[in-house]
């Protein structure tokens, strides 16, 4: 029998202690203390008050107790990037559960007791080995999102095309092997997002275009029977796949029967022009190619001696030691919303593939506003000073006491389990002696990951030139990956903002007055939407490279809308 001492195990006995509503556990310390016990305190399952549970980053947790069953007021279960085989049927019984996310761990199947959560609103089972996914869906009616990505899935259960599900809004089930979407699919009366990228699909249902909410589909990497509509997923032209869907593929009418004597004339019609229309849809396909064609031109270093340069001190080696930057100019940031739309990009790739910043956290900054060269470095809590971003300079120790204070007084209103803000990254920085800052030429920190940048480098909608960093503690590839989806998403967002020539915007609130309008050029006159992005590079101390960034082997995208010009 194993001995678990109140000294091993504090975070669970003070939880226990101060009645906490919410416990993380996670990383090498937690990852550690589970090794030498042989698990998890089972103390923890008498922490029946708890209801956000997280316990992640630990390879050496390989299973969860049935005395799981006693946390009745779960809500939310994180079991993220462990090494579980199997979760416990008891998970049923925690009926008041909203959010269950076991990624990145080994699991082969899901219990059917699942099924029993009928509050279960977000299920996240991405980067297992999971073959099939239980029965019984159908019961969870309040569930939103499902991840089921990174698996070995063949089809859907039948029940998750129930029209119970009225409240499924994303389903992401890329890089499985899915062979058939149901035309059962159009039940889902409230899906917004669909991905079933690198699956083994070759038909897309028709009535796939019968989801009237539907915003965002990706069917990339599947070898479709259709050329014409595996081009246009390739481009990633979500209307164009719906309205083609819709008009029932390739030689169909708009969507409508026509009678045999229609048909035949148009059969008639298109043996006389054949040829004409031909070649009428190629230059049509090129025209479509050109108009949607976005391009990113990577300067390397030697093309400009003014370059920004990053020095990385030792001290980051036990704290954060992944880093890769880059600047970006390009970005039309004055027109209508389009600074808004590029922040709350950044959010979402932040819940995505940052996983919550716990893989690695991206920061932007206003390039003129940064003196180089940079030092990416490790400090004291009680000497690293920043001015966050909306708050008044401070150290990051007193910042960090100030917003726990307030994560506290967030958890006591309204009986809220989770935190929202900075709040909830905290965690992050539990047990490190010294901090990550990002620190330019005269001393000021302009960013302290994973928590905030300084608000002396914010981005406005008078900046033209980004300095873009993104850091972890994981992998230096998560850094690039994450980096990569950052840059598309930029030239995406550009072209949107140049397509739809909204108007320029000032940093106030207020819009231009008519005289402005009249002496200020509109957004996109006189301009393209490519993105030039200027290669960074980071040294050690020494000055030896440790990396640039986008090298020759980044920015590889699949993307046939996109060129890359190096």
């Amino acid at each position: 029998m194993e001995v678990y001492s109140e000294s091993q195990w504090e975070e669970i006995e003070k939880a226990g202690r101060e009645k906490r509503r919410e416990l993380v556990l996670q990383g090498v310390n937690i990852d550690q203390k589970i090794q030498e016990s042989g698990g998890l305190n089972p103390r923890i399952y008498s922490l029946t008050l708890l209801n956000y549970l997280e316990i992640s980053q630990c390879p050496s947790l390989r299973e969860i107790h049935q005395g799981i069953e006693r946390l009745v007021h779960l809500q939310s279960l994180i079991l993220c990037r462990n090494k579980l085989s199997q979760i416990p049927r008891a998970v049923g019984q925690l009926k008041a559960l909203k959010v269950l996310d076991v990624s990145v761990n080994e699991l082969q199947a899901l219990p059917d007791e699942v099924s029993q959560l009928c509050e279960l609103n977000t299920l996240n089972v991405s980067c297992n080995k999971i073959s099939a996914l239980p029965g019984g869906l159908s019961k969870c009616v309040k569930l939103s999102t499902i991840n089921v990505s990174k698996n070995e899935i063949s089809r859907f259960p039948d029940d998750l095309y129930s029209e119970d599900l009225d409240l499924l809004s994303t389903i992401v089930a890329s890089e499985n092997c899915i062979e058939e979407l149901s035309g059962e699919i159009h039940n889902l009366v409230a899906l917004k997002n669909l991905d079933l990228s690198n699956n083994k699909l070759t038909d897309i249902p028709p009535e796939l275009a019968e989801c009237s909410k539907l915003k965002e589909i990706n069917f990339k990497g599947n070898k479709l029977k259709d050329k014409r509509l595996e081009k246009m997923v390739n481009g990633c032209q979500t209307k164009s796949i719906l309205d083609y869907l819709r008009a029932g593929g390739r030689g169909k009418g708009k969507g409508k029967k026509q009678d045999s004597g229609e048909k035949e004339e148009g059969r008639e019609k298109d043996r006389k022009k054949k040829n004409d229309k031909r070649q009428k849809n190629k230059k049509e396909d090129e025209g479509v190619d050109d108009l949607n064609r976005m391009v990113v031109r990577v300067l390397h270093i030697s093309e400009s001696p003014t370059a920004v340069m990053v020095k990385v001190t030792a001290a980051v080696k036990d704290v954060r030691p992944y880093i890769v930057c880059c600047t970006v100019k390009g970005m039309n940031l004055k027109a209508g919303n389009s600074l808004k739309r590029f922040l709350t990009a950044q959010i979402k790739l932040h819940d995505e593939i940052c996983e919550k910043r716990t893989a690695a956290t991206i920061a932007t900054h206003d390039l003129s506003l940064i003196k180089g060269p940079l030092l990416y470095d490790a400090r004291p809590p009680k000497t690293l000073q920043i001015v966050p971003l909306g708050r008044k300079e401070t150290k990051a120790s007193d910042l960090v006491r100030q917003l726990q204070l307030e994560a506290e007084e967030q958890r006591k209103q309204k009986k809220r389990q989770n935190v929202s803000g900075l709040h909830k990254y905290l965690h992050l920085l539990d047990g490190k002696e010294n901090f990550p800052c990002l620190v330019d030429a005269e001393d000021h920190i302009i960013s302290f990951p994973p928590i905030t940048n300084s608000d002396k480098t914010k981005m406005r909608k008078s900046t033209s030139e980004l300095f873009v960093e993104v850091t972890s503690s994981t992998s230096l590839q998560i850094c690039k990956d994450a980096m990569d989806a950052l840059i598309v998403k930029m030239a995406e967002l550009n072209k949107f903002t140049f397509d739809h020539k909204e108007e320029t915007l000032s940093d106030g609130e207020t819009e231009p007055t008519n005289c402005e309008r009249a002496s200020e050029p509109t957004a996109n006159e006189n301009a393209s939407p490519e993105l030039i992005v200027q290669q960074v590079r980071i040294e050690d101390a020494d000055g030896n490279l440790k990396v640039v960034y986008p090298s020759k082997t980044d920015l590889d995208v699949d993307m046939s809308n996109l060129t890359v010009v190096r």
